[in-house]
């Protein structure tokens, strides 16, 4: 049997305040990923989304999910 984690991993507001736009950091998404995996979790797909942010601002996201044997 299988269970399932749906995550939205997105970096901080503070890029997008400052720079216009906030992309998320290969390194840290890594680290983020290798954490779930210690853990057992295997990504099974995962989608790239673009929030907007109080009218102007725009966020870089994933919406990550994962399976593991229960």
């Amino acid at each position: 049997m299988k269970e399932y984690k749906v995550t939205l991993y997105q970096e901080g507001m503070l890029g997008s305040l400052l720079l216009g736009a906030s992309k998320v950091d290969p390194e840290k998404f890594s680290a983020f990923l290798n954490r779930n995996a210690r853990e057992g979790w295997k990504v099974i797909t995962m989608e790239k989304d673009i929030r907007r942010m109080l009218l102007f601002w725009s966020r870089e996201s994933y919406l990550v999910i994962m399976e593991r044997e229960a």
